[in-house]
């Protein structure tokens, strides 16, 4: 897939349950937010729609997280903004 956002680190949840996602995507920001990275990607895809609701409410109580969206480009993804490391 092409998209405008191939430089940036990304995780890729596709055919992992939820409790596994929330774990996945603490660790995977955590790390980002440790190497100072301020945007990052999680594609959730778009199947149920299970685990980008996991994505947004994980998203929503994460610390580190400063905001986040849907791709407008990729409904299947989301761009999230990293709070800036002091």
């Amino acid at each position: 897939m092409i998209t405008l956002y191939n430089n940036l680190p990304q995780i890729d949840l596709h055919g992992i349950d939820r409790d596994y996602a929330k774990i996945l995507i603490n660790e995977f920001i955590y790390d980002n937010y440790v190497q100072k990275k301020t945007k990052i990607i999680i594609i959730h895809g778009i199947g149920t729609g299970i685990i980008r609701k996991t994505t947004q409410e994980t998203l929503k109580h994460n610390k580190y997280v400063a905001s986040y969206k849907i791709d407008n480009f990729n409904s299947g993804s989301t761009i999230v903004e990293l709070k800036l490391k002091k």
